[in-house]
């Protein structure tokens, strides 16, 4: 969900460019197949890939609107969250 409403940050008009890029950067990252712990690897091979993007996140989360995360709640199939229409 989380990772969803990057996405919807990144694409709003209203994010500034370097937010945008530090989310871009982290979600190319994210699926990308070559990375510093190989995906294959059993157990390790996602936790850069979700380090990197929760930093990424974690960075920029003060410009991820409510918006966002209800845009991601949708496109994932998700009811509203608690105190959301």
């Amino acid at each position: 969900e989380e990772a969803a409403a990057a996405w919807y940050c990144a694409r709003d008009p209203e994010t500034p460019m370097r937010v945008k890029a530090t989310l871009l950067a982290a979600l190319a990252y994210f699926v990308m197949p070559a990375d510093f712990i190989p995906d294959f690897v059993a157990v390790f091979g996602f936790t850069d890939d979700a380090t990197v993007l929760m930093a990424a996140i974690g960075l920029v989360s003060s410009h991820m609107k409510p918006r966002h995360k209800q845009a991601a709640r949708e496109a994932l199939g998700l009811p509203p969250a608690a105190g959301e229409k």
